[in-house]
């Protein structure tokens, strides 16, 4: 199990596909860490060197004291490349992973070959909502919140067929530390890139679930709006799209970054 120390922390990464290949990074969302994108790899690293850590606090990542920023976050990501003599990548992250990579792509732009931003927003959520969380999190233990964040990963349907899985996810999403969820969640109540994202000029995808609670459809759309040239697709999903549609949302992904710019 590779680790890279930078920035201070000892950061949790893995690589697949052959180094020959274009670099594709996948960042993950609050709560989980780069297990999340097992579902996408045996077919991503057929056509990339895919690139996935675990966030600073989350998975085997270190975890510092909060709060985080999306611009630390963010810089991480970059001290990992340059760990990794990485010039530039495509980037496909999913929430405050997405976050993540929409700060590079305003902040580093020559990082960035192309843009992936999924169930996501430029802006997450209300500050009263976060501070709630936080605090029960760091009153209670991630136990007091898992079951209703879970909740609004999977759509109900799909959920109740699928308990394997939900199980699966809330244990990756208690294995997070309390202490770093709870930075990451001050990191994503602080972000607003509203304005920012009109200076992207890297090709963006933008995938929506239509089920997403945390980060609905009208997010997605405000990005595909907003980003220059940006492209849309949606998917019948909740919050963890790539999760619950696998093969499409791989497909989409593969699509997009291997068809000329």
């Amino acid at each position: 199990m590779p680790f890279a120390t930078l920035n201070g922390i000892k950061l949790h990464y893995q690589l697949d596909g052959d180094a020959a290949l274009p670099v594709l990074v996948l960042s993950n969302s609050l709560g989980t860490s780069l297990a999340m994108w097992d579902p996408q790899i045996p077919e991503l690293s057929k056509h990339f060197r895919v690139l996935r850590y675990d966030t600073r606090g989350h998975g085997q990542s270190e975890v510092t004291p909060g709060p985080y920023t999306i611009a630390q976050l963010g810089s991480d990501v970059i001290a990992l490349l340059d760990q990794l003599d990485i010039r530039q990548a495509h980037f496909c992250g999913l929430s405050m992973g997405g976050s993540t990579f929409m700060w590079l792509a305003v902040h580093h732009p020559d990082r960035v070959a192309k843009l992936i931003l999924c169930n996501t927003g430029a802006k997450i959520g209300t500050p009263e909502a976060w501070n709630s969380r936080i605090e029960t999190v760091q009153r209670d233990g991630l136990s007091a919140i898992a079951a209703a964040v879970v909740s609004r990963w999977l759509t109900p349907e799909y959920a109740e067929q699928h308990p394997e899985q939900v199980q699966a996810l809330t244990a990756m999403l208690l294995a997070t530390p309390a202490e770093g969820y709870a930075g990451a969640c001050a990191a994503v109540r602080d972000n607003d890139l509203r304005e920012a994202i009109a200076g992207i000029r890297a090709p963006t995808l933008v995938i929506a679930g239509s089920g997403d609670v945390p980060t609905p459809p009208a997010d997605a759309q405000f990005m595909r709006a907003t980003i220059p040239g940006a492209l849309y697709v949606e998917f019948d999903a909740a919050h963890i799209s790539n999760q619950q549609q696998p093969r499409a949302f791989t497909q989409a992904v593969v699509q997009f970054l291997t068809e000329a710019a």
